[in-house]
Parts: structure tokens; C-alpha cells; sequence
């Protein structure tokens, strides 16, 4: 018997040699999401700083600066077919991404969750009319979407604001029935537990059983939807700059825009337009998405608890 137990410890169990290495992998994509989305909000918050020249700067001191230049000197990124600095307008377009993240985020949160509370809670005829809304609107292509409400809200030129608040509003829009589906099948769900019927039960009132109980029950997977949507708003508006449909260069730096000039660049064997923008947008949007999945595997109480239950076996079989 001794043998045998010394023969168990020594011998290697599949499910502990499973765990740590699956929690090795979530370790290292929660980190990595973690550090490029750090760089990419330090770009986007220190750019004046980060940044050499302006992004709409054509010339310095010296004179101008040339158009397709190439990389060194003064200009470590080399420079545009329209004469910008490649390095100046990469840094700034992270602070254009991250307004038109937050602004979107903004204005498809707030009004994508209060539609699911009350649709969620309510139900009946409002409940019918409101999904029917959303799935209209789900069945858009998002891209599609956003060009659409870009041009009805912009004309089709972008201005600096009317830019900024164009790509905001068609990127909200294409993802307030995300939010409103998600918000409204967490509040049916919520809305049965004992606590809610106790709360009737005393006499509390709808609006505020609404707000007080059900609904900071029910947003407990927004942060991992907030991450998803921050890289959806990006490739978003790099659509909409690539298709013509963006922020002009004199009024922001723009990624997708910025690609698209540097399409004919490519081909005539110029790499530098092309190159720092899409690593930006490439970078930026795996961030995120790493950070959604490290947050939804470090924070799911069921992921912790089969994770638990996987190491008790293993201990418990080790020590018999």
C-alpha cells in the first residue's frame, strides 16, 4: 500500500498537468491584452507629447516636409503621400480611436440598457415592439449601418466635431441592440429570483425595484461587452475611413484614412504609409480583445469554481 501511494505521487495526473497550463494561457492573454491596451492609451493620452509634429503639420522650420520621404532623420516613420509625418499621425489617430470609443460606448450604454430594463421587466406589448426594433436593426450589417447614419448625419463631410460625433453616433447605433439584448435577457432572469418577489412583497415600488435590485444584478457582464464593443468601434471607424466615409486629415488623424492613401504606396513598393497604421489598428484591436477574454475567464465564477473543482480531484486522488 505504501508502494502504491508513493507510486500515485510520483505519477504526473492529467488534469493537474491540464490546469496550470490553462491557467498559464489565461495569465498570459489577460497580460498581454493589458499591455497593449496600456500602450495604447498612453499614446492616446500623452500624444501631444509622444507625437513629433502635428497631425495636420506639412512643415517645420526647415520647410516643408516632402511627400513620401523616407524613414530616418526627422522623420523615423518616413512621411505621407500628402507630405504628413507617418509617426505624428499614427500617435494622434490613438487619440481620435479612444473619444470615438468612449463616445460611442456612451451613447449605445446608457440607452441600450434602460430600453432592456424596461423592456425586460415590463414586457407585454412593449416588450414585442422594442425587439422587433432591435432585431430590425441587428440585421443591418454594422458597417453598412454606420456608413448610412455617417452620411445622414455628416453630408458626407466630416468637420472636426461633426466628424467625431458622426463616427460616434453610426458606431452607437450599430451597437445599442447588443447592449439591449444582452441587459434584457439578465433582467428576465433577475426579475424571477425570491429577492425581487420580496421586494414586492413589501411594497416597493416598480421603478424602484427596477433600478435598486434588478438592474445592478443584471450589468455584470457589460465590462466584458464594453472591451468587445471598444475593438468593434475601431475596426468600425477604420471601415469608415478607409471607404471615404471618415474624418478628413485637416480635422484628425485618422487610421482607416490613412490606409486608404497609402493603398497606391504599397503597390509602388512603399511600406512606411501603410505599415505603422495597420500595426496600430492590428495591436489595438487584439488588446482589447485579449483584455475581454482575460476578464471573462479571471472573473466568471463558474470558470473558478470547475477550476477549483478540477484541483480538488486531483488533490484528493493524490493523497489517497
Amino acid at each position: 500500500m505504501a508502494a502504491q501511494v508513493v507510486l500515485r505521487r510520483r505519477t504526473p495526473l492529467p488534469g493537474r498537468t491540464r490546469l496550470p497550463a490553462g491557467a498559464g494561457v489565461q495569465r498570459a492573454m489577460l497580460l498581454t491584452g493589458v499591455l497593449l491596451t496600456g500602450l495604447f492609451l498612453l499614446a492616446a493620452l500623452l500624444g501631444p507629447l509622444l507625437a513629433p509634429h502635428g497631425y495636420a503639420e506639412l512643415r517645420d522650420p526647415a520647410g516643408l516636409f516632402g511627400s513620401r520621404r523616407h524613414p530616418g532623420g526627422a522623420h523615423p516613420l518616413g512621411t505621407t503621400i500628402a507630405g504628413y509625418d507617418v509617426l505624428s499621425r499614427t500617435v494622434w489617430g490613438a487619440r481620435t480611436a479612444l473619444e470615438i470609443i468612449l463616445a460611442a460606448l456612451l451613447l449605445s450604454a446608457v440607452p441600450g440598457t434602460v430600453l432592456g430594463l424596461v423592456s425586460g421587466y415590463l414586457g407585454g406589448r412593449l416588450d414585442r415592439l422594442l425587439v422587433g426594433l432591435a432585431d430590425a436593426m441587428y440585421a443591418f450589417p454594422s458597417l453598412l449601418l454606420s456608413i448610412v447614419m455617417s452620411i445622414v448625419i455628416s453630408g458626407g463631410q466630416s468637420s472636426l466635431v461633426g466628424g467625431l460625433g458622426a463616427a460616434a453616433c453610426a458606431v452607437a447605433v450599430a451597437f445599442v441592440p447588443q447592449y439591449f439584448r444582452v441587459v434584457r435577457a439578465e433582467v428576465i432572469r433577475v426579475k424571477a429570483e425570491p429577492f425581487v418577489d420580496a421586494a414586492r412583497v413589501i411594497g416597493t415600488g416598480t421603478w424602484r425595484i427596477m433600478f435598486r435590485h434588478v438592474l445592478r444584478n443584471s450589468v455584470r457582464t457589460l465590462p466584458l461587452i464594453f472591451t468587445i464593443n471598444a475593438s468593434e468601434a475601431i475596426l468600425t471607424l477604420a471601415g469608415l475611413g478607409f471607404l471615404g466615409f471618415g474624418i478628413e486629415p485637416n480635422s484628425a488623424a485618422e487610421w482607416g484614412y490613412d490606409l486608404n492613401r497609402s493603398v497606391a504606396d504599397v503597390t509602388s513598393g512603399i511600406w512606411w504609409t501603410a505599415l505603422p497604421p495597420g500595426l496600430a489598428i492590428v495591436l489595438t484591436v487584439l488588446g482589447t480583445t485579449l483584455l475581454g477574454e482575460g476578464l471573462t475567464d479571471l472573473l466568471d465564477p463558474r470558470l473558478r469554481r470547475r477550476g477549483s473543482g478540477a484541483a480538488g480531484k486531483d488533490r484528493g486522488v493524490s493523497d489517497e
